[in-house]
């Protein structure tokens, strides 16, 4: 399953959750988790973007993980979701909920890969760009801490 998203990126950031959690990443947001550009709290994965305007989105949903293809991306992060309803919402952060995109799968935990690009296409001011920013989803039991597993960006957006 694939869905193509314009997200409205409010304070730089776009989440996916379970439908039941309540999405506050607003501890989350710490220094280590500022730096990989990804957030997590129960039922939520927080994605930083590099810009603070609407910026393309990309949800797979995949059978299995996906292979390494982390040179064709400035920032590639890893982190675990539990979907336990089975409904995750895609939303800005400003979003309304409800009018919010859900993608609906099987209940169970997910391994979710983040592959951002185009970091170098910023406009000094951080209003223009071809950033893409490509989740991909799929079941593993295993708990993944957030991790980055690659990162060519000359520093960390703040």
């Amino acid at each position: 399953m694939r869905v193509d998203l314009s997200l409205f990126a409010d304070y730089a950031q776009f989440y996916l959750q379970d439908e039941a959690a309540d999405g506050n990443l607003g501890d989350a947001w710490n220094d280590d988790a500022h730096a990989r550009n990804l957030a997590i709290a129960p039922g939520t994965v927080g994605v930083g973007t590099f810009r603070n305007v609407d910026v393309p989105v990309t949800v797979e949903v995949l059978s299995a993980a996906p292979p390494s293809d982390h040179a064709a991306f400035d920032l590639v992060t890893e982190a675990s979701l539990d979907v336990p309803t089975g409904r995750v919402v895609v939303a800005g952060c400003s979003d309304y909920l409800p009018d919010a995109r859900r993608i609906e799968l099987p209940p169970g935990r997910y391994r979710v890969r983040v592959s951002s690009s185009g970091y170098a296409t910023l406009s000094e001011d951080r209003l223009e760009g071809q950033d893409h920013y490509l989740v991909r989803m799929w079941r593993d039991d295993e708990e993944v801490c957030p991790t980055v597993l690659h990162d060519v960006r000359p520093g960390p957006v703040k």
